[in-house]
């Protein structure tokens, strides 16, 4: 009977933590039908809904297939114990599966809920904490040193290194680039811990700063502008400028914009989707999305001092949607189980769900839509991106002509930005080492693991090594390219 009680509460959890987007994104589709529905025909109104229906009825009938997916997968492991029990063969017992399942069950309600909240003192940035300072700050943003876990670190305004300015995503936030400092996985504290001047930007709260709630990818650049005007002029060189995900689509805005040109002359995209035409999961979802819901104002909400922001809830839902095969209830409740049954929930675990349930952010309606017409205007046949700032266009061909070094990271097996997406750039620029070309580095697992796994210093594929994947191919991580740029040529 507990155990009945258990799994209904978990089971309960997941559907809940699935739906409440949904009922966020109907009160936005709510608000904004009613504007259009008013200068909408009748037809139209009617042939919309139909559309929208038929939408829904695939969302419907690819849940199911995700969800039979999962349930088949979980019970062949039931029947295959089940047959190694009667038939006396090795392999995994009803006994051994069961205890397993229980073991499962008592983390998922118990252990994991205190994990969640033990880890939060742990993971991300934290000032009080000694793990970096701000220097520097703008209506926007506020500008962080990150310093050495290692306090006997040369300090880096004396090292002669070159500094690194860290633009971490909007919708994913910058703790995850700060992920478990203490642990040695934290990206930004990889090139601390080498010495490298390590600066982070990070946004104010949006819920209460109207300056970043009607913040534009103009005002972001200048931002990021006055943040590279202190560090040039700190240190005496000019800024690498480092973007991960959605931060290395803002970062190479800024370099394309010119606005940098005296002040940075370096690059770094990590699982950056420059290209998002080229991302076959969502490309699918927003071909089977009828065109008139294909607004970015169903994704927001209306502030109390009337300002419009991106919902950052119902953003992580759109993702989940365009892999809801992988995402729903029962398949996500399903792969938990299964990686519980083990016992004990390390800290990478706990930090990474932690990440995932508790660190959502609001965004500024503009800087989605800059990010929005990336996923549905291609690149131009002479490298043009569908974004204009400041009056003009935006084009690849800058980073030729200004002879801009360019390192481009990706990972082999990204489920949220495919490596299309990401490698768009070499259709339009020559792969190298060079100057004006782009240098491309594979890293093996997901979207997250560069972040997490690889930025300890003793992982086989750690940030600040070269080394080879099964291509035979030599990659340098992004910490080992910033080095180098500090060597004298």
């Amino acid at each position: 009977m507990v155990i009945k009680m258990e799994i209904t509460q978990i089971t309960e959890k997941y559907q809940f933590d699935y739906m409440l987007p949904f009922w966020k994104s109907f009160e936005a589709f709510l608000r904004v039908e009613r504007e259009k529905s008013a200068r909408t025909t009748v037809y139209q109104n009617m042939y919309d809904s139909l559309e929208l229906l038929r939408f829904n009825f695939w969302l419907i009938e690819e849940s199911y297939k995700g969800s039979l997916k999962a349930v088949f997968n979980y019970n062949q492991r039931l029947f295959n114990a089940w047959l190694n029990t009667v038939l006396y063969e090795e392999g995994e017992t009803l006994y051994s599966y069961l205890s397993a399942l229980l073991r499962g069950i008592d983390m998922m309600a118990f252990e994991y809920p205190k994990a969640l909240k033990e880890i939060k003192t742990e993971y991300g940035l934290h000032p009080e904490k000694g793990e970096c300072v701000k220097v520097s700050e703008t209506d926007r943003f506020m500008l962080y040193k990150i310093l050495p876990v290692d306090k006997n670190m040369e300090p880096a305004q004396t090292n002669g290194k070159k500094p690194i300015l860290v633009i971490p995503p909007y919708v994913l936030g910058p703790n995850i680039l700060a992920f478990l400092p203490k642990e040695q996985k934290s990206y930004v504290h990889a090139f601390a811990n080498q010495g490298i001047p390590t600066y982070l930007r990070v946004v104010k709260d949006i819920e209460n700063t109207p300056e970043v709630q009607a913040m534009t990818g103009e005002d972001d650049i200048n931002d990021t502008m006055f943040f590279c005007s202190q560090l040039k002029e700190k240190y005496g060189k000019k800024v690498t400028l480092n973007g991960f995900c959605q931060g290395g689509f803002i970062a190479l805005c800024s370099i394309l914009s010119g606005k940098l040109d005296e002040l940075a002359d370096a690059v770094i995209t990590c699982v950056a989707p420059v290209d998002g035409t080229k991302s076959g999961s969502l490309v699918e979802y927003m071909k089977n999305l009828p065109p008139r819901f294909k607004d970015l104002g169903y994704a927001t909400k209306v502030l109390p001092n009337g300002n419009q922001v991106v919902d950052g809830d119902i953003m992580s839902w759109v993702y989940k949607l365009k892999s809801i095969e992988r995402e729903t209830p029962v398949a996500v409740f399903l792969k938990e189980l299964q990686n519980f049954e083990n016992g004990g929930i390390s800290k990478t675990a706990a930090a990474v769900n932690y990440w995932l349930v508790c660190d959502r952010r609001d965004l500024p309606e503009n800087i989605v839509k800059m990010s929005y017409d990336s996923y549905t205007i291609p690149i131009t046949k002479d490298g043009t991106l569908p974004v204009r700032l400041f009056g003009r266009e935006l084009n690849l061909r800058h980073i030729e002509d200004k002879k801009i070094r360019w390192l481009l990271c990706v990972s082999e097996q990204d489920d949220l930005v495919d490596k299309e997406a990401s490698l768009a750039p070499l259709d339009y620029l020559k792969e190298g080492t060079d100057p004006g070309t782009v240098e491309v580095t594979v890293f093996p697992k997901g979207h997250g693991a560069i972040a997490t796994s690889w930025s300890h210093p003793d992982s086989k594929y750690a940030l600040h090594k070269s080394f080879s994947l099964n291509n035979g191919k030599k990659y340098r991580g992004p910490v080992r390219f910033q080095l180098d740029l500090s060597l004298p040529e």
